[in-house]
């Protein structure tokens, strides 16, 4: 069960060692882009590719579909990226219904561990197997894999490490869960009095605006912990100008101090750099993109903008 790029190599995995895949379920599909096209999900396509059978149920709870399910009398069911089961759906398997999760399970239960981790400036993640109970993210814990955070690294980059890193840890749980040997571990034994549970919940666009009277620290882990999508986002103030909105992508901390500029105000030869000051230092920018337009180094953005109209950032 799966619709988002994380779960195809998961799905890949399984069916690369022999196991037989007894369906996929994925999302309906959906119109996507400006253009309102319908697109299939990633696991839809490579299930397609792969003559898989596929369900596709507007509802979990629908009768037909939780038939449908039944009647595939299936052993277990493997969750990766999907929505939240009703009980009668996941207590259908003989052995359970697991989940992989993109964190280190009690940490960062919800939508979006892998944004959070970096947002948070973690330097240790990732991914755990558990069986699904009643609640998000807190039923018995299978698996853990660690891995460290590079510190310059993106959502994007963290994403792509943790896909391939939890679709070995599924591998392994499968085997695990049919050798009869699993021992699970409840999640409360790994909750301590002296370390604080981060949650992970949904990112909505509020999330995404940059304020620059914190940190530099705190503004670049931000801006990695959105990169690519959703991106963080500021508002330039130009003279003689609308308002505009900027995706920043990728950007480092500047070793300028802040002088006597004010958090949001900017610095640039207008060629070669564009730093923005936060509460105590710079930020210099690598990569941004202007809103209707497509993204762009700063070398770029700069020589096809006049940079004196720009005031600062907001």
């Amino acid at each position: 069960m799966g619709t988002a790029s994380f779960a195809v190599p998961s799905l890949a995995i399984l069916l690369n060692n022999g196991y037989n895949i007894a369906a996929v379920i994925t999302a309906p599909d959906k119109p996507a882009g400006r253009g309102r096209k319908v697109r299939f999900s990633p696991v839809k396509e490579f299930s397609i590719q792969n003559n898989l059978t596929l369900l596709q149920p507007d509802h979990l709870k629908d009768k037909d579909f939780i038939k449908k399910l039944t009647e595939l009398n299936p052993d277990l069911q493997i969750v990766v990226a999907f929505r939240m089961l009703p009980r009668g759906v996941w207590e259908i398997p003989i052995l359970g219904t697991f989940n992989l999760h993109a964190s280190l399970l009690p940490q960062y239960r919800g939508a979006a561990p892998i944004n959070h981790a970096i947002i948070n400036g973690e330097k240790e993640t990732g991914a755990t197997t558990f069986f699904i109970d009643e609640k998000i993210d807190t039923g018995k814990i299978i698996l853990t894999e660690k891995t460290l955070i590079h510190p310059t690294e993106t959502a994007g980059e963290l994403h792509n490490r943790l896909m391939n890193i939890g679709a070995s840890l599924v591998l392994k749980s499968v085997k695990l869960i049919e050798s009869g040997k699993v021992n699970t571990a409840d999640q409360q034994s790994f909750i301590r009095s002296d370390i604080e549970l981060k949650p992970a919940p949904k990112i909505f666009r509020e999330d995404c605006k940059i304020n620059w009277h914190q940190p530099a620290s705190v503004v670049f882990n931000l801006i990695r912990g959105l990169s690519p999508v959703p991106a963080a986002f500021s508002t330039m103030d130009m003279t003689g100008e609308p308002e505009k909105t900027v995706k920043i992508l990728s950007c480092s901390i500047s070793e300028i101090k802040t002088m006597d500029k004010k958090p949001g105000d900017i610095l640039s030869d207008g060629k070669n750099y564009l730093l923005v000051f936060c509460m105590d230092s710079a930020i210099s920018i690598n990569q941004l993109q202007m809103e209707g337009k497509k993204a762009m180094t700063v070398q770029e953005f700069l020589r096809g903008f006049t940079i004196e109209k720009l005031n600062r950032l907001h």
